[in-house]
């Protein structure tokens, strides 16, 4: 069983920047494919970003493509989302989430979630 700790959310105005982190106990986090997930008050939960078990391969949505980039560090067992040029329309709470295999972009498909972080981008 995975547990998966989010933190570096905050307040940011907007042009600006967050660095959020997730990091993962209770299992090997190299054999899951990682995701980044938001859910603004009154949407649907969204992709954000994934990437692959090794870290070769990472995904985006349209909407961060260009300003947000997921890493991860298989050695700490932590992946992270770097935003920048942040946008009030960011605004939500940001959730990690891990499946096995490959990356996915449907929250259905992912087995273990964080509590999340809040993320509030002010114009």
């Amino acid at each position: 069983q995975v547990q998966l700790v989010e933190s570096g959310g905050g307040l940011a105005q907007a042009g600006g920047s967050l660095r959020l982190s997730c990091a993962a106990s209770g299992g090997t986090l190299s054999t899951y494919s990682l995701g980044w997930f938001r859910q603004a008050p009154g949407k649907e939960r969204e992709f954000v970003a994934g990437i692959s078990r090794n870290g070769a391969s990472t995904y985006y949505a349209d909407s961060v493509k260009g300003r947000f980039t997921i890493s991860r560090d298989n050695a700490k067992n932590t992946v992270n989302l770097q935003m920048n040029s942040l946008k009030p329309e960011d605004t939500a709470l940001y959730s990690c989430a891990a499946r096995r295999v490959v990356v996915r972009t449907t929250p259905a498909d992912y087995e273990y979630w964080g509590q999340g972080t809040q993320v509030t981008v002010s114009s």
